[in-house]
């Protein structure tokens, strides 16, 4: 075990375990599973969208039916991530992804052998489950690291995570069409089998079989290998009914949310008695699955996830409303509509790599709300007579805090957490995300109903630029971002 000042009895990652010191312990070795671990959920995300047709003509299902497909992950993966990094937590982030992988694995062939489209619906969900071990185990191995070498885990390692969600999920619908045009739509799910087989060969070779823990007397925390006693120790705190009703609690507020033109106000009191039974028994609990008195004495924490949501929250709308309007609205093919977006994935990956590089948080976090609420400015003055160069330029207004947004947070979170739970943290963070997406899915079928109009963008927009403006007060007032939050380069 070590002590706070990172005196590893073990060896990290890329040392020769003789005692010399490696030249970069957050070097390629420890980064190239976590990277291709940390795709697999965005790129599922994303990829599935270009197969959607061919799957409901294949299944003679139609789109209501088809848009489970993207439904079900979102949920799977609002209820896993944070799941998946108390477990990581508790037994390891090394032991927690592997098995994430090993689930991807059995996904993939579940939907590629598919028989009936129920199997793809269950694919689905163990695909959310699967790959939502990457991010928080990540996030936890990162951490460890940090302790047991004594250095900040260098801002630049944490913007490459960012930097392979966001890059995934921009060219998923291309791969997904690719795949679907060239080998049909099953190698969606196939695909998924050979790049998890290449992370577990690479997570067994060269991820460290660390843990971080409470060191003795509660005084501090230390590192340690992590073992099998572990996995005695999560089975009396894992909290199964805590799972279950946060799992009731979003799958009820997803259906609600799903139909705000026609809302089912009955699904209301059910959310509000779930989420109170959630709460009581997550307070009942010395070890929960949501920490609530954590959360509610860490302030700053809190704010940051507040803070992300609803920043994916406007982005998700324009993501999905802007690129529909463009088809519905402006008379853009479905591939010219697709170009036009491009600057707003390519300015996202630019900012996460600028925004790694950065040492505060405060300015750049700053700097998003304000793209965003310009941004949305933008939208408010289109309509169908709208120049090319002002819709590339709206893009690009959404595509920087993107990029920013999801860097700055991450880098919050990783230094608010308490060291013993970065990873449920991390993966509170990437649920806080999914709700701004499930969120934006209802808003958007609101504004819009049965077709994309100017004056439905308009609604869109005046709500990103109201919400835009909360985020820039939520991070102008947040102090804990100007003297913390930052880490050595």
């Amino acid at each position: 075990m070590t002590d706070t000042a990172g005196k590893s009895a073990i060896p990290a990652a890329g040392t020769t375990g003789e005692g010399h010191a490696p030249a970069d312990p957050f070097g390629p070795r420890l980064m190239a599973p976590l990277l291709i671990g940390s795709v697999l959920n965005p790129v599922n995300s994303t990829m599935i969208a270009t197969g959607l047709v061919a799957i409901g003509h294949d299944f003679g299902v139609g789109a209501a039916r088809t848009a489970w497909l993207v439904a079900s992950l979102y949920l799977a993966s609002a209820v896993a991530q944070p799941a998946m990094g108390r477990l990581a937590d508790l037994l390891g982030p090394r032991r927690i992804f592997l098995s994430g992988l090993l689930v991807v694995c059995a996904a993939g062939l579940v939907g590629a052998l598919a028989p009936a489209f129920g199997w793809l619906i269950a694919s689905r969900v163990l695909l959310g489950i699967g790959t939502s071990a990457a991010y928080p185990a990540a996030m936890a191995l990162l951490r460890a690291q940090s302790l047991a070498t004594g250095r900040e885990t260098p801002r630049p390692v944490l913007g490459r995570l960012s930097l392979a969600a966001l890059g995934s999920a921009a060219v998923g619908p291309v791969l997904g069409g690719v795949l679907t045009a060239t080998a049909g739509w099953r190698a969606i799910f196939a695909v998924n089998v050979p790049l998890a087989l290449i992370g577990i060969t690479l997570a067994l070779l060269w991820l460290p079989r660390t843990r971080i823990t409470s060191a003795e007397g509660g005084a501090g925390t230390g590192v340690r290998t992590a073992g099998t006693a572990g996995v005695r120790t999560a089975g009396a705190a894992f909290d199964p009914l805590g799972i279950t009703l946060f799992t009731a609690t979003l799958t009820t507020l997803m259906i609600f949310l799903m139909d705000l033109s026609r809302p089912n106000w009955a699904l209301l009191p059910v959310v509000l008695v779930l989420a109170g039974v959630l709460t009581w028994w997550q307070l009942r609990r010395p070890r929960p699955f949501i920490d609530l008195r954590m959360i509610g004495r860490n302030r700053s924490l809190a704010l940051t996830y507040l803070r992300h949501g609803t920043a994916y929250l406007v982005i998700y709308m324009v993501m999905y409303g802007y690129a529909q309007w463009l088809e519905e609205g402006h008379g853009y093919s479905a591939s010219r509509a697709g170009l036009i977006m491009l600057p707003m994935s390519g300015a996202a990956a630019v900012c996460s790599l600028l925004g790694a590089r950065t040492k505060g948080i405060y300015a750049p976090l700053v700097l998003a709300a304000v793209l965003l609420a310009a941004g949305s400015g933008v939208l408010l003055l289109a309509d169908e007579s709208t120049p090319l160069v002002a819709l590339l330029l709206a893009a690009v207004l959404f595509g920087l805090p993107q990029g920013l947004s999801s860097t700055g947070n991450q880098a919050a979170v990783y230094t608010q957490a308490p060291p013993t739970s970065v990873g449920a943290a991390a993966g509170l963070q990437r649920t806080s995300q999914y709700l701004g997406a499930i969120t934006a899915a209802g808003l958007i079928g609101l504004f819009y109903g049965q077709r994309a109009t100017a004056a439905g963008l308009h609604g869109i927009a005046m709500v990103a630029g109201a919400l835009s403006l909360a985020v820039l007060v939520l991070t102008a007032t947040d102090r804990a971002l100007r003297g913390r939050a930052r880490t050595r380069t």
